[in-house]
């Protein structure tokens, strides 16, 4: 048997992927980032205190960077491979917590985007479907896709009732088939005005259990989150192959 000692600052063992969660009172479904049942590995979450949907989304406010290092440390120290967060917008702070610990940082969905845009032809482009249109903005989007190789299209669900309520402006109730309805709606609409789009990429958290509905309408090969998270756990836990030859 091996020989195991106490890791400093762990109250549990054995979690894959550290999640870090903005300070919301949002329903968590299964399929969405916050949900433990949307994985098939041991994730842990620890919240960011402060870190609220007004400060990040609203007000970008930068101050709250220390208590995001912080807490993706606090991460490490329990012994997690790779952090992520649940609000594609925390891409604000993506380089600051990557260079503040020594294992991978993956922060907001968007960091898929030169992935996903070297996948296509010189032709197409991205489709992103966000929460907030007018938050993603374009340095935002250059944290991410700093040399874009393909047009990115954008639309927002800000304007949507039924995501707004639960997601925005945290009321205590969510109607999945709503939402998802609006989601699959608003690709949709942005696959029919830029018919160039090869591929979708899902920038909200809450947004992957409603991703298997916008890949069968649109047909287009759909990303989110839980994609992201499970290709980098996927390289952090590999396993060795034994079997017949």
């Amino acid at each position: 048997m091996p020989i195991y000692k106490t890791r400093p600052n762990a109250e549990s063992y054995g979690h894959d992927i550290g999640i870090l969660l903005i300070d919301c009172r949002t329903p968590f479904i299964p399929g969405d980032v916050g949900n433990a049942s949307t994985y098939a590995y041991p994730v842990l979450f620890r919240t960011v205190p402060d870190v609220t949907l007004e400060r990040l989304i609203e007000q970008g406010d930068l101050t709250l960077t220390d208590k995001v290092i912080e807490t993706a440390r606090a991460l490490e120290d329990a012994g997690v491979t790779a952090i992520t967060s649940d609000c594609g917008y925390m891409m604000h702070f993506q380089e600051q917590v990557a260079a503040a610990v020594k294992i991978p940082v993956m922060l907001s969905s968007l960091l898929q985007l030169p992935f996903i845009a070297s996948l296509l032809g010189p032709d197409q482009a991205v489709g992103i479907v966000c929460a907030n249109k007018r938050r993603l903005t374009p340095e935002l989007l250059e944290k991410a896709y700093p040399a874009a190789r393909l047009p990115v299209h954008v639309t927002g669900l800000e304007h949507c009732p039924n995501f707004r309520a639960p997601i925005l402006d945290e009321t205590d109730t969510l109607d999945s088939d709503a939402i998802e309805a609006e989601v699959v709606g608003a690709a949709l609409d942005l696959c029919a005005a830029h018919p160039a789009i090869g591929a979708i990429l899902l920038e909200c958290s809450n947004l992957p259990p409603y991703a298997a509905a916008v890949q069968k309408a649109t047909g287009r090969p759909v990303f989110d989150f839980v994609t992201m998270t499970d290709y980098v756990r996927a390289a952090g836990r590999r396993r060795a192959y034994i079997g017949n030859y």
